[in-house]
């Protein structure tokens, strides 16, 4: 009989952050395993359900009992199975393993040679003999960091689990789960169902849990409720909403029956930053804050109740009383911090340890200073702005603010830096210096506010990779490829040296601190993630043409990028590509670099041919290089085919005479340079 099966296991509340993925690992494990014991078909599809209290499930049409299966055994080969008319001892205890004699095992060809089988048919279980077992199994691969018991019971889980559901259409299947025994009732919501609710068949468990029991079993179906009555209220206040999908979600996992309530604050609190009251309303209170036309903060907020009732006042104040609390509290914090000056702050940064072989953030802010500084004079930026700026850009981290909110460091850093009074550009790029912070985050505005994030950026890359604190796998614990990737993604837009950056980065440590060829393995590592960063908009074999030669200035790339990619639709591209390869790999194995050519030891009519288009080609090609123009520059190497298919065809390049060898090899070298002076273009070679 095909049926709907449906699996809930009723809980406390589960961690509200983790709840889709935990409800995510739940259903997919137990349709894989469904799935592979056959009773279901192979592209059947589960319903998901996830409440604050439970992890449920609903796949149709799953068979009471499995197919029958039908079974083959292979054994040892027929040629090793006899010997001397009897049948060997492998073959004997292979036929006493499937509990036959020898005359019963079958031969067959496994596709290589004919073996002993044995073939059966087993009997198909049944759905309730191993539901139980397949439950429990996902439980166990749940991705839960920490199990906890509860009464007096040794099983374990995220959260004391209350009931269990098995369900296959109408009927109950009898099963056991972490102590408890199936049935076929749940409870609804904590305080708006009447107690019970019974599911009278599995595919009408989701209307029923929400009308007999005001929960919206679907983790979808709940989050765009409340997505809809938050755009209702905020177009009705002429409001936009100062939050992300990622405080959606977790108020969703937080309620079961959605209800959005407007409320509001004293607008005396609005004189503190609005980051610090945004910040406080999403990440301690699960409110959602009210922006203006303009962008500015609003002192009313929309909250998400999980009771609908017909006055709903005291939930509002409620609510209001709690939140006035700790706005009073940011509103404290942000008074004492005006009591004492950035500058000031400075020595406490000598008693945070940066890391103890590199020393404090104080002696770090010295090591920024310098960087910014160098970084600014290449920019034609005020050095002495941006030196300010690294100066004060960590002072916030000793506020009473950053202290209670990190994510705000840098944001307050900007606000005390303009009561301070310091310049514009220092406040910005106080803020300013820790972008971009994660993949897609804006680039910090204006040369002084880039200069100190290259450095913070390039301090942090040099410092912790100098000490031996290099990313391994999926371990990175101070966050290198993130910094890797924001410096990379401000150099392509500047006209900077990236390794001539790291060198200076390097030379602001003292002697002996880090590791010797620290800038030159940076560097590498850098060019490493710029493959990866760049892959996601231009082919693979053109990015890994042009990083061959390791570029150090990234501004261009672009260009050159284009260019490669012009000269590859060429129709001399090919060939020209497969003869570079071609051309490498003898000078691999030569070891010789360009050098001046022997035009009297030239004695074939190819060689000499050849020697004249490079030597013709090259100061072209070096000037249309040096003016930018890539795409010309590397158009140009297609006059070239056919002086090197014909040298190809006619000279040996090992000749026996070891000056006319080498001359050859020189002339190949000459002739690879010109290849590369763009990209490496063999590496476009098939």
């Amino acid at each position: 009989m095909n049926a709907t099966l449906l699996i809930e296991l009723l809980t406390e509340e589960l961690p509200p952050k983790a709840l889709p993925r935990l409800a995510a690992s739940f259903a997919q494990t137990l349709c894989d395993e469904l799935k592979k014991m056959q009773f279901v078909a192979a592209d059947a599809e589960a319903s998901v359900f996830a409440s604050p209290r439970r992890l449920a499930l609903s796949l149709p049409e799953v068979l009471a009992v499995q197919p029958e299966q039908h079974l083959t055994r292979k054994g040892p080969a027929v040629s090793a199975g006899m010997k001397d008319g009897k049948p060997t001892p492998a073959l004997a205890g292979f036929a006493r393993s499937c509990g036959v004699e020898v005359a019963d095992l079958i031969t067959l060809n496994d596709g290589k040679q004919d073996v002993y089988a044995w073939q059966t048919v087993k009997a198909g279980q049944s759905l309730s003999d191993v539901l139980s077992d397949l439950v429990a199994l996902a439980l166990k691969k749940l991705p839960v960091p920490k199990l906890m018991r509860w009464g007096d019971s040794d099983h374990q889980f995220v959260r004391p689990v209350h009931g269990l559901v098995l369900m296959h259409g109408a009927t109950l299947i009898a099963g056991s789960v972490l102590g408890l025994s199936s049935r076929t009732q749940t409870l609804g919501h904590r305080f708006l169902s009447s107690g019970v609710v019974a599911i009278g068949h599995a595919d009408a468990y989701e209307a029923t849990l929400e009308s007999e029991g005001h929960v919206v079993a679907r983790f979808g179906e709940r989050r765009e409720r409340i997505r809809q009555q938050l755009a209702q209220a905020a177009e009705r206040l002429g409001a936009t909403l100062a939050s992300d999908d990622a405080l959606l979600d977790e108020v969703t996992a937080l309620v079961e029956w959605p209800v959005v309530l407007e409320a509001g604050f004293e607008a005396e609190f609005l004189a503190v930053p609005q980051e610090c009251l945004i910040l406080t309303m999403q990440q301690n209170q699960k409110y959602f804050p009210l922006l203006d036309a303009q962008g500015r903060l609003m002192n009313r907020f929309l909250l998400v109740s999980n009771l609908a009732s017909r006055d709903p006042s005291a939930v509002i104040q409620g609510n209001e009383r709690v939140l006035r609390a700790r706005l009073s509290d940011a509103r404290f914090f942000f008074e004492q911090d005006q009591k004492v000056r950035l500058e000031s702050r400075l020595a406490r940064l000598a008693d945070v340890v940066y890391h103890n072989k590199i020393g404090s953030q104080l002696e770090r802010v010295e090591r920024l200073q310098a960087i910014a500084g160098g970084i600014a004079e290449r920019l034609g930026a005020d050095v002495q702005l941006a030196r300010r700026a690294a100066r004060l850009a960590k002072a916030d981290l000793v506020s009473d603010m950053v202290g209670e909110f990190p994510e705000l460091q840098g944001i307050m850093g900007m606000h005390y830096a303009r009561l301070d009074g310091e310049a514009e550009p220092v406040a910005l790029a106080i803020e300013g210096h820790y972008h971009p912070r994660f993949a897609g985050d804006s680039l910090p505005q204006g040369a002084v506010a880039t200069a100190v994030a290259l450095a913070d950026k390039l301090e942090t890359l040099v410092g912790i990779w100098g000490i031996g604190l290099i990313p391994t796998g999926d371990k990175d614990p101070f966050a290198l490829r993130r910094a890797a990737l924001g410096v990379l993604r401000m150099v392509l837009e500047l006209p900077l040296d990236l390794k001539e950056l790291l060198a200076l980065t390097a030379a602001t440590f003292a002697d002996g601190k880090l590791a010797p060829a620290v800038a030159d393995d940076v560097f590498a590592f850098c060019l490493e993630r710029l493959k990866n960063f760049l892959a996601a908009e231009y082919r693979a074999d053109e990015v890994e043409a042009v990083l061959a030669l390791a570029p150090t200035r990234l501004q261009p790339l672009p260009v050159l990028l284009a260019a490669v990619a012009a000269f590859k639709r060429l129709p001399e591209a090919a060939a020209l590509a497969a003869a570079n390869k071609r051309v490498n790999n003898i000078l691999k194995k030569a070891g010789a670099a360009p050098g001046p050519v022997d035009a009297a030891l030239l004695v074939e009519a190819a060689e000499q041919a050849l020697h004249a288009a490079v030597r013709d080609l090259t100061g072209k090609v070096d000037a249309t290089f040096a003016a930018g123009d890539y795409a010309t520059a590397l158009a140009m190497l297609s006059q070239l085919k056919e002086p090197v298919d014909a040298f190809f065809d006619t000279v040996m390049v090992m000749a026996e005479d070891g000056a006319i060898r080498a001359n050859r090899i020189a002339l190949l070298a000459n002739l690879a340079a010109l290849f590369n002076r763009v990209a490496d273009i063999s590496l476009l070679a098939d």
